[in-house]
């Protein structure tokens, strides 16, 4: 469709959101005369999402900001089976202790960016264990199972790619889509939800849903799926060299997820600034132009916009300014990342290579002296040269902390206790 009659389409549109609409035309429709509601997903498998999350996170933003309820459905019945879409292998099982921690954790995740209440416009959060917990298997069978074709289940690249790879594909988890399906339709009885938003990978277990609603309510739902996305070297969102990029800040500091997006590939820096931040499309354009040396500025306004959403104001030009001192004043900032060691410790000497792993810098005592041999670990800011290094009190600078660098962009305070 070539122009969005309603607000929240259009900016869908224009920022690069959509991947596949179930019937174009008729939720266009939809959200012009109506507020409509709806909802994506979230599985409880970590206590927090990571940034792979923010682009369903931020088109919940835009659906409230356009004047429409977003839902965001907690996985607490279905985290009990995972979610088997283009997995290699099943997932480990979670217990219900560890799914409701998760929850807890992940519940302050949507803070930032979702108005929650009872009035009109408030965004809903609820959990589909409220429901699936409760099922009767015989009557689920009878009234919702007969509805679902096994031979096309089995034909969805999902199901597929298990099956291809000779790789098992449990009946739990065969469940999965169905449960995902009744989902839908659950929360069109409940909060008059009429479309299910999702990754492209979502697609057919959304299809489902839509169907099933036709089926057991004879109501049109619909759908709506982003692309994957990955940077423009091939590497998927979230995820970084030292691990997830957590959005918690008790998991990931507001510098250290900063200096994620800081870190931007040149041809990405357009295409995010249109997905995770709310910047006008007329500034992002600017931006976008911006060549050479110049474009790091853009860089920078693209991890403190995004990370003032998610962790406020204060936080991001607080990060900003840290990265600033650090790196173009080549001061010690005292919002840097920080492991605290026991003075003991440090009185009787530390392997440089044992205090990289304490510090989440390496891996492994093998990947921390690989650093060193490549020339990118620095103490101090003078370069280890040397993988039997040892650090102790004497190495503690006026303000009372060791500083170790792997590379230019990734610092971390060392402080005895």
């Amino acid at each position: 469709m070539s122009a969005f009659k309603s607000d929240f389409l259009r900016i869908m549109s224009e920022r690069g959101f959509i991947h596949q609409i179930s019937d174009e035309t008729g939720l266009d429709q939809l959200f012009a005369k109506e507020t409509v509601s709806a909802y994506i997903g979230f599985d409880a498998t970590a206590k927090s999402l990571h940034a792979g999350s923010l682009i369903q996170i931020m088109m919940l933003h835009w659906l409230q900001k356009t004047g429409h309820r977003p839902i965001a459905l907690m996985g607490g019945g279905t985290t009990m089976i995972g979610d088997p879409s283009f997995k290699d292998e099943a997932r480990k099982l979670l217990t219900p202790q560890d799914i409701e921690d998760n929850l807890v954790g992940i519940r302050r995740n949507f803070g930032s960016y979702l108005k929650f209440g009872s009035d009109a416009g408030d965004a809903v959060m609820i959990n589909n264990a409220d429901w699936l917990m409760q099922i009767n298997y015989v009557n689920f069978l009878r009234d919702v199972g007969r509805h679902f074709s096994v031979n096309r289940m089995l034909a969805f690249d999902s199901v597929k790619l298990r099956l291809d790879r000779e790789q098992s594909l449990s009946f739990l988890e065969f469940n999965y889509m169905i449960l995902q399906a009744y989902d839908f339709v659950e929360l069109y009885k409940r909060l008059g939800c009429r479309l299910q938003m999702g990754g492209s990978d979502q697609w057919g277990n959304i299809v489902n849903g839509i169907d099933l609603g036709h089926r057991m309510e004879g109501v049109q739902l619909f759908a709506m799926t982003t692309p994957l996305l990955t940077t423009s070297s091939g590497a998927k969102m979230g995820k970084s060299a030292s691990g997830a990029v957590w959005l918690d800040p008790d998991m990931l500091s507001p510098y250290e997820f900063w200096q994620y997006w800081r870190n931007t590939e040149d041809a990405d820096v357009g295409r995010f600034l249109k997905l995770y931040t709310t910047l006008p499309l007329d500034e992002v354009a600017r931006l976008e132009k911006l060549g050479g040396s110049e474009i790091n500025e853009a860089k920078k306004i693209l991890a403190t916009e995004i990370t003032a959403m998610l962790h406020g104001r204060e936080a991001a030009e607080t990060a900003s300014e840290t990265a600033r001192k650090t790196f173009e004043e080549g001061a010690l900032a005292d919002t840097l990342p920080s492991v605290d060691v026991a003075k003991a410790d440090l009185e009787a000497g530390i392997g440089i290579l044992s205090l990289f792993v304490t510090a989440g810098l390496a891996g492994s005592n093998g990947e921390a002296r690989r650093h060193v041999q490549g020339g990118a670990v620095r103490l101090n800011d003078q370069p280890v040269t040397d993988d039997r290094s040892v650090v102790t009190l004497q190495d503690l600078g006026a303000e009372g902390v060791v500083k170790l660098s792997l590379g230019r962009k990734k610092h971390v305070l060392v402080r005895p206790i």
